[in-house]
C-alpha cells in the first residue's frame, strides 16, 4: 500500500512539474519542444519560452528581475494567446516586433500595430539599468505608447537585433541623441550589438538565447511601407521550463 501510495505521489509531482501547454500539440511542436528542453542548463531555473515562426525557432530566456512583464508573458503564453499573431513591424539593424491580437487575421491593408489583450491595459515599467540590464542584441522588451509612465503593452514585444557598433559609429550615437553610457555599455554595444538609445525607456524582461539566425533572418525580410513584412512571419509559442 505504501508503495502504490508512493508511486501515486510522484506521478501527481512530475504532473505540476510538467509544463502545460494551451492545446494539443502536432508532430512538429512536440517535437520542437523536446529538442529545445533538452538544450536548456539542467540548473537554471529560469522560465523559457519557444517562439516557433514561419522563418524558424527561437528560445528565450525571462528574467526574475522584471516579475511583472515575466508573468504577464507566461501567462499569454500558456493561454495560446499568440498562436498565429504576426511580427507586423521589422526594421533590419534594429528590432522585430509582434504581438498585435488585430494581427491574427489580418488582411495585407489591415493596419496593425495598435492592439493590445483583454484585462489590465499596461503594465508598469521595470526599468533595470541600474543592475546593468541593458537593450543588447537579442534583448526581448515590451513596446508601450508614449504614455509618461513608461508603462508597457500588455502583449506587444519586441527583440532587439542590432548588430555590434563600430566604436566610431557609437561615439556619433552618443552625440546626436545625447546618451549617457556607462563603460559597460560601451563595450556591450560595441562587442555584442544593441540599441542604447531604448536604455531607460522601454523595459528589457528577457533575452534571446536560441535563434539568432532566425532573428536575422526576420529582421533582413522584405518589407512593404510602415515596416510590415510583405511575406506574413507568424509566431506560436510554447513553454519550455517554469520555474521549480
Amino acid at each position: 500500500m505504501r508503495i502504490v501510495s508512493l508511486f501515486v505521489v510522484l506521478l501527481t509531482l512530475a504532473a505540476c512539474s510538467a509544463p502545460k501547454q494551451f492545446r494539443k500539440l502536432n508532430s512538429e511542436e512536440k517535437s520542437a519542444v523536446k529538442h529545445y528542453r533538452q538544450l536548456i542548463p539542467a540548473k537554471d531555473n529560469h522560465y523559457y519560452v519557444l517562439i516557433m515562426t514561419t522563418q524558424g525557432n527561437m528560445v528565450v530566456k525571462l528574467y526574475d528581475e522584471t516579475p511583472l512583464h515575466r508573468d504577464n508573458f507566461m501567462s499569454k503564453v500558456q493561454a495560446g494567446f499568440y498562436d498565429s499573431l504576426l511580427f507586423h513591424r521589422v526594421i533590419n539593424n534594429f528590432m522585430i516586433q509582434g504581438g498585435d491580437p488585430t494581427s491574427k487575421r489580418a488582411t495585407s491593408e489591415t493596419p496593425v500595430g495598435s492592439g493590445s489583450a483583454p484585462g489590465q491595459e499596461r503594465i508598469p515599467a521595470e526599468l533595470k539599468t541600474d543592475i546593468g540590464i541593458y537593450h543588447k542584441r537579442g534583448a526581448l522588451a515590451a513596446a508601450r505608447d508614449n504614455n509618461p509612465e513608461k508603462a508597457s503593452s500588455n502583449c506587444q514585444f519586441y527583440i532587439v537585433q542590432r548588430p555590434a557598433w563600430r566604436q566610431s559609429q557609437l561615439d556619433s550615437t552618443i552625440t546626436q541623441r545625447k546618451l549617457t553610457l556607462n563603460a559597460e555599455q560601451q563595450k556591450l554595444y560595441t562587442t555584442v550589438g544593441g540599441t542604447p538609445h531604448l536604455d531607460g525607456n522601454y523595459t528589457v524582461f528577457g533575452e534571446l538565447v536560441i535563434g539568432f539566425d532566425v532573428l536575422d533572418k526576420i529582421a533582413t525580410t522584405k518589407t512593404r511601407p510602415g515596416d510590415r513584412p510583405e511575406a506574413d512571419v507568424r509566431m506560436r509559442m510554447f513553454v519550455l521550463r517554469k520555474r521549480k
